[in-house]
């Protein structure tokens, strides 16, 4: 048996935060802004995740009005997620992603992503693709007020 989930994250860039996509720390100037560590990759994997399973979605199974996230790293909330699918006797066949950033330039940092998921999702990272997009200067991304990330997942039970 199959499941697909869809995911998709998105948060504003900000002064004097780290940048951590795909729990990989990224030199940038600007991190993004949020209850956690904002990791806009993870968030949009969790939610893709959390809907093949029709668990919902971060906001209901990590409240930002929970002060237990505060600053927390979203690798260990990934882990949580995929505890949560496994229960439900899923394992993740693949996953598919998107990264939209207008800068920094993503390329050398994908594969460190890549290896950082296939462990929190205990799977190969055969079955991880992360891609990163610029969106040629238009819209929150391409006018760098922020980052956006789109998540597919195929569970197989």
């Amino acid at each position: 048996m199959f499941r697909i989930g869809f995911g998709y994250d998105a948060h504003r860039l900000i002064e004097g935060r780290p940048l951590i996509l795909g729990g990989v720390a990224v030199p940038y100037e600007k991190g993004l802004d949020g209850h956690s560590d904002a990791d806009v990759l993870i968030h949009a994997i969790i939610d893709a995740l959390l809907g093949a399973i029709g668990e919902g979605d971060i906001g209901k199974a990590f409240p930002d009005t929970d002060p237990k996230y505060l600053g927390c790293d979203s690798r260990m909330l990934l882990r949580e997620t995929i505890a949560l699918v496994l229960s439900k006797g899923y394992q993740v066949g693949n996953l598919d992603s998107t990264i939209c950033a207008q800068e920094p330039k993503l390329r050398p940092y994908i594969d460190s992503m890549r290896s950082f998921l296939a462990v929190d999702l205990l799977t190969d990272i055969a079955n991880i693709s992360i891609k990163a997009k610029t969106e040629e200067g238009m819209g929150i991304t391409g006018t760098k007020e922020g980052m956006t990330a789109h998540a597919v997942v195929l569970l197989e039970k």
